[in-house]
């Protein structure tokens, strides 16, 4: 149970501002709170984390128990210089109204996301896929339900600040993880 958990709050951090949440921001900012668009961005969250569950049972079975450890570190790395280096983009000037390529851009959006690389990590890393999938989707959808309703919340400009504060401690973590993990620390 501490991997769900671990992962939900991961997901809520990792994902606070991130492109995904800020698109849909975006279009409830622009088109009003359309149900519709509340209801793509649920079901791309809970798909995109469900994916990256499934690919970490597909790894768990393959790699031993020590190079877990080592793989989880890498996926932290990985979501924190994606926290730090990729900023979301600006509102579109002209969003469409069309739910399927919302579907598609959130899909994209989230499937390289730092949210779903914790995801994937946490679920090798702790040995529970099921766990932390069921975690990253509930973190994902309530990140995704925060931006529809209170698309306002994420106009700060201190956003992109702390986005890159969440990276460099995810990057620390991974540092500190992986140097326990070869016993240099």
């Amino acid at each position: 149970m501490s991997a769900f958990y671990l992962t939900w709050i991961a997901v809520l951090l990792a994902g606070f501002g991130a492109r995904d949440q800020m698109t849909v921001a975006g279009l409830a900012r622009r088109q009003g709170a359309r149900p519709g668009v509340l209801l793509v961005a649920l079901a791309c969250a809970v798909l995109t984390a469900g994916i990256a569950g499934w690919a970490a049972s597909l790894l768990l079975v393959q790699l031993p128990p020590p190079a877990r450890a080592i793989f989880a570190g890498i996926a932290l790395a990985m979501a924190g210089a994606e926290l730090m280096i990729f900023v979301p983009r600006r509102d579109p000037k002209e969003p469409t109204n069309s739910l399927g390529a919302l579907a598609l851009v959130l899909f994209a959006q989230e499937l390289t996301d730092a949210a779903r690389f914790l995801i994937f990590g946490l679920s090798v890393g702790l040995a529970a896929p099921v766990a932390a999938g069921a975690g990253g989707a509930l973190g994902g959808a309530a990140l995704a339900g925060l931006a529809w309703a209170a698309p306002d919340l994420l106009d700060r400009g201190a956003l992109c600040w702390i986005r890159r504060a969440i990276g460099l401690l995810l990057l620390l973590a991974a540092a500190v993880l992986l140097l326990q993990e070869f016993s240099l620390v």
